[in-house]
């Protein structure tokens, strides 16, 4: 680089387009970090610059005695400085296999603050009802707003996960209860982010918002989540378990129909067939099935920790006898609708 400065100065008045040529390619072969070095020292558009840069183990030194760059190219490159500098940090710190589960939790937590606020602006600009209901019914409807976005994110995940990716696959070695991969912890500590997130609300509301029974099904979510996200366990039947929240955007719009007076329209007797159908297959038959693998895959299972094991019999049976009590209510509802229509 000293050289190629000299060059250009024997050779052109102002050595710049020599000395940008030269340096883009030799900047290639450092790493992320250098290149920023670099990049930050050049900004500064010094008519005599002197830096040192540590490579390979010795020092560099760049001089140059002419004005090396305009003030557009100057921009260009802080730009790219900082690109380089923010992928660092993604890739070493946010994305990094140690790091992925927390910068996963925070992110569940945050897209539960802006979902709950897009919610709030999306119903006071389109729906007029909005503005009459109560303080309560507000931080109710956002927060079925906040569930929604929750579920339709989890379902989508979970669905691939468990059906269409390779990950839990019987054709690949090893036991099926031990595979997780940096895509599915990071759901699960979405998930995780989004369950502290309602729970926070939940107790601050309480019982505004829901019962017991809710606080109670979001315990024991978290537990199995948290416990499959760092162990690594399991999570085949945690994301089975998880596509039960197909239902929620079901049971969130029977919850605004009824609320928006609409409890009477057409929409609200095809959302309550919608999610007697969704109930029967996400919370009734797939926990069947779940059973079902679990029984054909006990000698992996076994394998696992006993706080493992205990989770995986425990919560899919709580979980299977609260989905059919609440199933039950909703084929009374439904046949209450029904009856009235008639």
């Amino acid at each position: 680089m000293a050289r190629t400065g000299r060059e250009g100065r024997r050779l052109w008045p102002s050595c710049a387009f020599l000395f940008r040529r030269a340096l883009g390619s030799i900047l290639m072969g450092f790493s992320a970090i250098d290149r920023v070095l670099v990049l930050h020292a050049m900004q500064r558009g010094l008519r005599f610059l002197v830096f040192f840069l540590p490579v390979s183990g010795r020092w560099l030194v760049v001089e140059s005695r002419y004005q090396m760059m305009d003030l557009s190219t100057t921009s260009v490159l802080a730009a790219k400085a900082y690109k380089y500098k923010a992928e660092s940090l993604v890739k070493e710190y946010l994305l990094a296999d140690s790091y992925v589960s927390y910068t996963a939790v925070l992110g569940g937590i945050l897209m539960c603050k802006m979902a709950y606020d897009i919610t709030s602006i999306i119903s006071l600009l389109y729906y007029k009802g909005y503005g009459s209901l109560t303080k309560t019914q507000k931080l109710e409807w956002n927060n079925r707003g906040m569930s929604t976005i929750h579920a339709i994110f989890i379902t989508v995940m979970s669905v691939y996960l468990v059906f269409f990716s390779n990950l839990f696959s019987d054709q690949l070695d090893g036991p099926v209860t031990f595979r997780s991969s940096n895509l599915s912890i990071f759901t699960l500590g979405v998930s995780v982010g989004y369950f502290i997130a309602d729970l926070a609300m939940i107790f601050w509301a309480y019982p505004s918002l829901c019962g017991m029974e809710y606080v109670l099904h979001h315990m024991l979510s978290l537990i199995s989540v948290v416990f499959a996200m760092y162990s690594g366990e399991g999570q085949l039947y945690t994301y089975m378990c998880l596509i039960s929240e197909t239902t929620t955007p079901g049971i969130n719009l029977r919850w605004f129909l009824d609320t928006a007076g609409m409890k009477k329209s057409k929409a609200y007797l095809v959302n309550g067939v919608t999610m007697f159908v969704a109930w029967l297959v996400a919370r009734i038959i797939l926990f069947i099935y779940l059973f079902y693998h679990i029984y054909f895959h006990y000698d992996q299972v076994k394998q696992m920790h006993t706080f493992s094991c205990i989770l995986v019999f425990s919560v899919p049976t709580i979980l299977l006898v609260m989905n059919i009590m609440w199933f039950a209510k909703i084929l009374r509802g439904l046949k209450k609708t029904l009856t009235k229509r008639q």
